[in-house]
This record gives structure tokens, C-alpha cells and sequence, in this order.
């Protein structure tokens, strides 16, 4: 088994299985995740799902062993499911966190910053170091420049350097970061947290952004907002917020 997926309740946890290889990513990972990442665009239960790697890492990117037997051209099919499997999780309606303890390197990297959230126990290390091998991450730079912007990214890009988990957060890479030792306990409180927000809203917020970063206008915001207003549920916590508000005056 090279990767999982369980679903319980409103939290799912996708978890990469590799652990005598650090969860380098091989194309049986690229299976696994191809067909999770459809099992979840259809669900209608799960609210939030956590990415993390069993062993001693997240991911230290992608299986260097697969890389000699490639030609050209298979190596930029692989490439491009690569960038198809990392854009998936951007089109999932869930909320979806990287929990990331040890190594995230490379196509780990990538991984990671694919998700929605970020979190890392203080002992983590990022890092692209494909241009130290010769070549350049053939996926997920766009994301990366999104999320950490363009210094940070092209200092990640042209070094070659792991950063800890303290500077990914002063970059943006990591959302928060939580004592080692306590990454999966800290995932679960934040799923937890999360899934108990209606999953429209999330959705729908999830949906806006993607939106805007494909040059879209942010005006579907507004309609988003409005179609969720009708919804009988929305009406209700609506009631209800007002409700208590009044009381508490």
C-alpha cells in the first residue's frame, strides 16, 4: 500500500504509505491519489481532509529511482500528471491541511503548499533542491509564488536550501507551527474545528479563491453569498446568530 485514505465522518485523512522511502512519490502514489482525490470531489459528507505521511516524513519529494528509465517524453507526461494530481486539491470542495513532521522536500514541498493550510512541527524542513541535481521542480511553482510570493519562492528555487519550519512561517509556506511530537493531535484539533463550520461556506470561499487566482473577478463572491443566504440552513444559523445576539444585549 503506497498511500490511504479513510473517511470518519466530516474528516478525512489521506496518508502517504511509504515510509522505507521517506513517501517519495512514484507513480503508484499518483494512482492512489488519483483515485482518492475522485472519491472526495464526490463526497458529500467530508467537510475537511488531512494530507500527512506515515514514518519519519511528510515526503521528500519525488522518487529519484523512476527518473533514469524515463525518456523525454514520458518524463513531461509525468510531470503534467504531477501538476494535475497538485491542482486537484485546489478544485476539491473540502478544506484541506498538510500536516507536515520531517522532511518536505522537493515534490513533498510542492505537496504541501498544494493544500489549503500548513502546519509543521518545529523540527520540519522544506526545500527545493532539484536545481542542486541539475534541473529545475517541473510542477507547482505557480502555487509556490502564490502563497509565498516571489522573493521567498525564487531564494526556495535558485538555492536550493531547507528552511525550518520557524522561517517557512515567516515566509507563508507554513500556516502554523505546533511542538514535535504533537503534529497529528494538532491536525485533528484543527479539522475539528474547521468541519464545524457548514460546508457551503467553505466551499463556496474555497471556490472564490481558486476564482481569483485564475485571473477571474471576485465578484462571484457576492453571488456565492447571496445563493448561500436562500439556503434553508443558511436562514436558520442566520435566525439563530441574530437570536442570540439580541439575548446577550
Amino acid at each position: 500500500m503506497n498511500a490511504s485514505l479513510v473517511i470518519d465522518g466530516a474528516v478525512a485523512r489521506l496518508t502517504l504509505e511509504r515510509p522505507e522511502a521517506l513517501n517519495a512519490l512514484n507513480r503508484d502514489i499518483a494512482r492512489v491519489l488519483e483515485h482518492s482525490l475522485g472519491r472526495l470531489a464526490r463526497s458529500k459528507e467530508v467537510t475537511v481532509v488531512i494530507v500527512s505521511g506515515r514514518g519519519r516524513a511528510f515526503c521528500a519529494g519525488n522518487d529519484i529511482a523512476e527518473m533514469p528509465s524515463l525518456t523525454p517524453t514520458e518524463a513531461k507526461a509525468l510531470s503534467q500528471r504531477w501538476q494535475r494530481i497538485m491542482d486537484g486539491f485546489a478544485r476539491l470542495p473540502q478544506v484541506t491541511i498538510a500536516a507536515v513532521h520531517g522532511y518536505a522536500l522537493g515534490g513533498g514541498c510542492m505537496l504541501a503548499a498544494a493544500q489549503d493550510l500548513r502546519i509543521a512541527e518545529a523540527s520540519a524542513r522544506f526545500g527545493l533542491p532539484e536545481v542542486t541535481l541539475g534541473f529545475n521542480p517541473s510542477y507547482g511553482i505557480a502555487r509556490l509564488l502564490d502563497i509565498v510570493g516571489g522573493g521567498p519562492a525564487r531564494d526556495l528555487l535558485l538555492t536550493g536550501r531547507s528552511v525550518d519550519a520557524a522561517e517557512a512561517l515567516r515566509m507563508g509556506l507554513v500556516t502554523r507551527v505546533v511542538p514535535d511530537g504533537t503534529i497529528g493531535a494538532a491536525a485533528d484539533e484543527l479539522a475539528a474545528g474547521i468541519a464545524r463550520h457548514p460546508r457551503g461556506g467553505l466551499a463556496a470561499s474555497k471556490a472564490i479563491v481558486a476564482d481569483i487566482r485564475a485571473g477571474k473577478s471576485g465578484n462571484a463572491a457576492q453571488a456565492y453569498a447571496a445563493a448561500l443566504r436562500r439556503d434553508k440552513g443558511a436562514r436558520e444559523r442566520i435566525a439563530d446568530f441574530v437570536a442570540r445576539k439580541k439575548k446577550g444585549r
